[in-house]
């Protein structure tokens, strides 16, 4: 006698897997948001070491292991310190000329109120409007800001520590990913996709900046702009915050631009930035960035906002990568969820090989 037993399943309803899914998700994210002062830096870390493996292992055929490490190593700290140096000299120039232009900015502010009183506004609010404007809170905030980045900057020891470590590390990590790819091929294919993602990622952003750079610096040259060469490398710098960077770096030239030429400079200056740098940086490159690693221009911008929010400031710079790493460990890594890259890249995906019969 021969009997049917339908065959058991352990799996809950889909509304509690969701449900606890999110319910994970919130403590992962609660838990990042409490340990970003180490999460942040470490991050960097890694995408530093990331970027450098590839001149580490063209190094490594040419010369000794320890000589191609110390190369890659001392290219990676001049690299981070100038960049540091870059970002706190164009905020502490701005912040050096500013009480340099008290007369002008208080001209303006009584043309300003001027006009609000001709066109009708009441002088309560006209008083209202002119007490928020003020010079010296706008250095104050500006003095500030640099503070700020000094303790950021007070964070690169640690970063520098953990790129000496993770770079030679790196001299043996990949045979150990090879090792590691006959028990789980998918996991070590999300990471070296993220790997590849963050460099092509990188290499267009820079590639990119470069091109704005240049043009904004030769602008603001022809229109008369002070600090011209600094703003073009606040331009630069800027540009590695997704869709939203031209804006935090048009601000200082624009502020200039009203105290040295007035109204009709400054919005000389916000048109010029608007040509090149909306087309640039927030039409053709958003495009471009997203073919290259896989993310559609919505899913760019809301992680942009995310992961400033997760991580702080370094979060804006990070976005990209950040998402790029989730994306491995949580849809590249797994088969049955590789039906969302579609969905996050916006592109539909190349037709797998029919299976052969």
């Amino acid at each position: 006698m021969s009997s049917t037993t339908p065959a058991r399943t352990s799996a809950l309803p889909r509304g509690v897997l969701v449900l606890v899914g999110l319910a994970a998700a919130t403590i992962v994210i609660a838990g990042l948001r409490g340990i970003a002062d180490i999460f942040a830096p470490l991050f960097l870390a890694l995408i530093l070491t990331v970027l450098a493996h590839p001149l580490r292992r063209w190094l490594g055929k040419k010369m000794p292991s320890w000589v191609a490490s110390t190369v890659c190593i001392a290219v990676v700290y001049i690299g981070v310190v100038l960049f540091a140096l870059a970002v706190l000299v164009s905020v502490a120039r701005f912040a050096t000329l500013l009480p340099t232009y008290a007369d002008e900015f208080t001209s303006r502010l009584d043309d300003l109120t001027k006009w609000l009183k001709d066109v009708g506004v009441d002088q309560a609010q006209i008083e209202k409007v002119g007490s928020s404007f003020d010079i010296g809170q706008l250095s104050g905030f500006i003095a500030d800001l640099l503070g700020e980045l000094m303790g950021l900057v007070s964070n690169l020891f640690f970063i520098l520590a953990l790129v000496l470590f993770m770079t030679v590390d790196g001299t043996s990590f990949p045979r150990q990913l090879e090792r590691a790819r006959a028990a789980k091929p998918a996991i070590i294919e999300g990471l070296e996709d993220f790997a590849h993602g963050t460099r092509r990622y990188l290499g267009v952003a820079t590639v990119f900046g470069l091109i704005v750079a240049v043009l904004d610096t030769a602008a603001l040259v022809i229109l008369g702009v002070p600090l011209a060469l600094t703003w073009g490398l606040l331009a630069f710098i800027t540009n590695y915050i997704p869709n939203i960077g031209f804006v935090i770096g048009l601000i200082p030239p624009a502020i200039l631009a009203l105290l040295e030429g007035g109204p009709s400079l400054m919005l000389a200056v916000i048109a010029v930035y608007c040509v090149l740098n909306v087309v640039i940086q927030s039409v053709i490159q958003p495009k471009v960035v997203g073919d290259a690693v896989g993310l559609s221009t919505t899913l760019s911008f809301f992680s942009l906002i995310f992961w400033t929010w997760v991580i702080g400031p370094l979060g804006a710079i990070l976005a990209i990568p950040l998402t790029l790493f989730a994306k491995a460990l949580l849809v590249d890594a797994d088969p049955d969820t590789k039906w969302l890259r579609p969905l996050i890249s916006n592109q539909d995906e190349p037709d797998a090989e029919a299976p052969v019969t």
